[in-house]
């Protein structure tokens, strides 16, 4: 950024190189300045920056497409800024790729993100925008160096008029369109710039001073110089009251331009009008410096953060991580500090580099070990799956016997032997506990089916079940809710003290059971689940008022429920299988299991509901 140079005004002429001009009625100085104070700012222009923050890839690339067929200047903003985000969406789906390649059974380190079609596109339009804008500042170079060539040209005519022995005051006109003409051209290379500046005012003030021009005209130059020169002061000392301060400083460089242009101003008021530009630049410099202060001292306070931050990631003890679950909370931990290292700001530019090159280092040391852990423990998923298969093999072959009780002993020492083995890859897991279970549930039915000695207590069984549900459909509530819930569960309780029924009737019995209590329920709870529907809508428009942000949040809170009760439904049907249907215990436990399996899914079918309505109104 450059700084103004407030201790002179540009039109003060050292007294070394000043020379007075004696005319009939007074003597004066003409003003000039061989000390100017040159500052290059960027032509306004109408930049096009648009809300892209919503958008797709393809949108952001069509968006682009619009972009690159404008104006350089309007157009780069709003590149930079579609860019930003492109590449933001881009890693987020990297990071998703490989989140669901980890939970895929992959190891980390191998992941390869999949070829980007879209972003090769981006890339096209990019490189094309860089070629246009090359372009545009080559072009922009060229006519500054030929502004140069112009402005020079024209201080050999100053010179030449300066120099002539005929009557200068026939000049006149001929001087002031140099001088028009030298306005009219653009800017010049800024190394040029300041010499530049030197030699023009050298020139006017030596034909000034040969013309000897009279006191009027004199005077009314001063007159209008004072007056133009007095409405830069007025917008300068306006700008105080600006908001933003990094435009304030922009516009303030513009005034100074303007100034340089004007010619001078009587010599009596030609300090007082200076110190007057002075003091309202110095106000804007001053609030300009103090606001890169806050900054400088808010990018030392996230050195700090992110110092600390970085120590405790140094600090972090993964060595004595020796299972999925641990190195699975490990990096659950590591994620939430890099997500709070991504909301903490920049650091000083000179350690900026520096201090993430730290934070990556100790974040890369921890996944470079997690991915060792992976690595060892693959040979271990192996044989643990060999083993897993040779049981399901043997389950098979054991499937089809008639011995009842040497086939049913073999098959409870199967399922404790499978107990006994470690976990596998989570792609063969469901698979080969499926194939396990069905050879075990089978052979099970194919016994009860067998056993004639219980089909007798099996019928009477049937008719307590069917009597049961008689009562449930005929159950009448009373007016105290609570204890209309307890009467049910207390015949809910007595069904389950209930053995086992005919095969062929056992699905079509629980579901009439189910269906007799289900409707229960929908009559006993519907009102309190429509409360609890009803309270919840009500604090999603208080949330609603509150900004997306408190909706994103409260979804995410409903989400993390969601999936711990899927993940505890998935837990009690795996341990279902742990246990045999071979006893009236064994099926007592099984059927509290599947009730329990009831109760969580319906819970997680009010918290989809919830979920739903909060899409409704992001």
């Amino acid at each position: 950024m450059n700084s103004l140079d407030l201790t002179k005004d540009p039109e003060i002429v050292p007294s070394e190189v000043t020379e007075t001009v004696e005319t009939v009625d007074t003597v004066d100085t003409v003003e000039t300045s061989l000390e100017t104070v040159v500052i290059e700012q960027p032509e306004e222009t109408n930049t096009i920056v648009a809300d892209y923050a919503t958008s797709s890839k393809q949108e952001l690339i069509d968006a682009l497409k619009l972009l690159i067929d404008k104006e350089v200047d309007a157009a780069k903003d709003g590149v930079e800024h579609i860019k930003q985000l492109f590449y933001k969406k881009v890693k987020l789906e990297v990071e998703e790729q490989k989140k669901l390649f980890v939970e895929n059974g992959g190891i980390e380190t191998d992941f390869v993100a999949a070829k980007d079609e879209l972003e090769e596109s981006f890339k096209v339009l990019l490189n094309e925008f860089r070629i246009k804008k090359a372009s545009v500042m080559a072009q922009l170079e060229k006519e500054k160096d030929n502004n140069l060539l112009q402005k020079q040209h024209l201080l050999e005519q100053m010179k030449v008029l300066v120099a002539s022995n005929d009557d200068v005051s026939t000049h006149i006109n001929e001087f002031r369109a140099l001088q028009q003409k030298w306005k009219s051209i653009g800017q010049v290379p800024q190394t040029a710039s300041t010499e530049l500046w030197k030699q023009y005012n050298l020139y006017q003030e030596s034909f000034w001073d040969l013309i000897k021009i009279n006191n009027e005209l004199r005077e009314y130059d001063f007159k209008k110089n004072l007056e133009s020169k007095t409405l830069l002061c007025d917008a300068a000392e306006k700008l105080s009251e600006e908001t933003d301060v990094i435009a304030a400083f922009q516009k303030l460089q513009k005034l100074h331009e303007e100034w340089h242009e004007l010619g001078p101003v009587a010599r009596e008021i030609r300090e007082q009008i200076w110190t007057r530009f002075k003091d309202a630049s110095t106000a804007i410099h001053k609030k300009h410096q103090s606001y890169f202060d806050s900054i400088r001292k808010l990018e030392e306070e996230n050195l700090v953060t992110k110092t600390e931050l970085c120590e405790k990631i140094e600090a972090f003890d993964y060595s004595k991580l020796n299972n999925y679950r641990q190195w699975d909370e490990a990096t659950k931990t590591i994620l939430a500090w890099q997500e709070e290292w991504r909301s903490i700001g920049f650091a000083p530019r000179k350690v900026n580099q520096k201090v993430f090159d730290r934070y990556r280092k100790a974040c890369d040391a921890f996944f470079a070990a997690k991915g060792e852990f992976y690595k060892e423990t693959k040979n271990v998923l192996v044989v643990n799956s060999d083993k897993k298969k040779a049981l399901c093999e043997q389950a098979e072959a054991l499937k089809d016997s008639t011995d009842w009780k040497e086939a049913g002993e073999k098959f409870i020492l199967l399922q404790k032997e499978w107990k006994t083995i470690g976990p596998v890859a989570k792609k063969y897991s469901d698979e080969l506990w499926k194939r396990f279970i069905a050879a075990c549930d089978y052979f099970f039915e194919q016994k009860n089916k067998s056993t004639s000695g219980q089909r007798n207590a099996e019928s009477e069984n049937l008719a307590k079940k069917k009597e049961l549900i008689s009562k449930i459909n005929a159950f009448q509530k009373s007016e105290n809710n609570n204890e209309s819930v307890a009467a049910l569960r207390a015949l809910m309780a007595e069904w389950n003290t209930i053995g086992h029924v005919p095969f062929k009737e056992k699905d079509k019995v629980y579901k009439e059971y189910r269906d007799a209590v289900d409707k229960q329920f929908e009559t006993l709870n519907v009102d309190a689940t429509n409360r609890r529907m009803d309270n919840f809508r009500s604090n999603l428009k208080d949330m609603s008022g509150k900004g997306e942000n408190k909706l994103y949040r409260e979804r995410e809170k409903l989400m993390r429920a969601y999936e711990h009760l899927k993940s505890e439904i998935l837990t009690y049907e795996n341990n279902i299988g742990f246990f045999s249907s071979a006893s009236k215990k064994g099926g007592g436990l099984i059927k509290e299991m599947e009730r329990k399996i009831e109760s969580l899914k319906e819970e997680s079918k009010l918290i989809e509901q919830k979920i739903n309505l909060i899409d409704e109104n992001i």
